[in-house]
């Protein structure tokens, strides 16, 4: 009987390693999974914010044909209802650039900074400081996807 006890009680450890080697075996591959989860949804985000900051910069061009034909159109005929109809999609487009995340870079009055400005000239007008706006940059929280383009002042 002894016999017998000792084996079970060999076979009982038996089946406690094993256990225990299995019940480790899947805690590992929980931790890896969720790890995994954790990387695919960091991919993705990085992807969506890949596509957004695309996008915007196809649609950028478009908002800046809609700058300057807004910039010509004479005073007296932004009263027509298609120059209406026109500003009124301009701004629907800039909406939908604020909902992708994309802001505008402030520029007039602003201190040159080359990290979200591009100086194109020089111009008389107080040193460092920005004095005329040529093409509007675009930012994101995390990046700027097109620098302001600026003429700064060279100081007297």
């Amino acid at each position: 009987m002894t016999k017998e006890i000792e084996e079970l009680k060999k076979l009982l450890e038996e089946s406690e390693n094993k256990k225990n080697e299995y019940f480790a075996g899947w805690q590992r591959e929980k931790a890896d999974f969720i790890n995994y989860k954790q990387k695919e949804l960091e991919r993705l985000q990085e992807l969506l914010s890949t596509l957004k900051e695309s996008f915007t910069l196809e649609i950028l061009p478009i908002i800046d044909n809609f700058l300057l034909a807004e910039k010509a159109i004479p005073e007296a005929e932004k009263e027509s209802n298609s120059i209406k109809g026109l500003l009124l999609i301009k701004k629907q487009i800039e909406s939908m650039l604020k909902s992708l995340g994309a802001e505008e870079i402030e520029t007039i009055n602003q201190k040159f900074d080359p990290s979200i400005h591009e100086a194109v000239e020089e111009i008389e007008g107080e040193e460092g400081m920005i004095i005329e706006e040529i093409e509007k940059g675009y930012k994101t929280k995390e990046k700027v996807i097109r620098p302001a383009r600026v003429k700064i002042g060279k100081g007297k």
